[in-house]
């Protein structure tokens, strides 16, 4: 007989970008059951004691499943910018699919409803995925995002 047991964990880590190291900051377990908190509720606040302890980041980086808007609004309330991905289905300038938009490679601002404007990239992998990356930051570049989205891939697997 096997028993297997999962564990829930909602990391928030500090990397540098220069040296390549990361920092573990503050983490949470995630279960709902025992204290109804949702893993969006425990990023929001762990975004909170972060700032109160005086952490400075370029930029806030999470995938998918933490880009929902009370997450994106929460960040910008913090004054970070952000940078995530967002499921090519994603309705944005009022009524268009992320995917059937004309993406410049310089990135193109599009609207997302309740928030704004932000600035969407699309890059191709070498297995033919699309990730669509978005950000708050005035002005990106290309390159920019690319650097920061490596770092949170070379965290992510570590």
């Amino acid at each position: 007989m096997m028993l297997l047991l999962a564990i829930g964990l909602v990391n928030l880590l500090w990397h540098n970008l220069t040296t390549v190291e990361s920092i573990s900051i503050d983490y949470r377990i995630y279960d709902k059951d025992s204290d109804g908190k949702t893993k969006n509720t425990h990023f929001s606040e762990m975004l909170a004691l972060a700032k109160k302890r005086g952490i400075i980041a370029e930029a806030v980086v999470m995938d998918a499943w933490y880009s929902s808007l009370d997450n994106l609004k929460s960040i910008r309330s913090h004054g970070w910018v952000w940078v995530t991905t967002l499921r090519k289905n994603k309705i944005v300038n009022h009524n268009k699919q992320l995917n059937k938009l004309d993406i410049s490679e310089e990135g193109t601002p599009i609207h997302l409803r309740g928030y704004g404007w932000v600035t969407v990239f699309k890059f191709t992998a070498k297995n033919g995925r699309i990730d669509y990356i978005v950000t708050n930051k005035d002005n990106p570049t290309r390159q920019y995002v690319k650097s920061i989205m490596d770092a949170r891939w070379f965290v992510e697997f570590r």
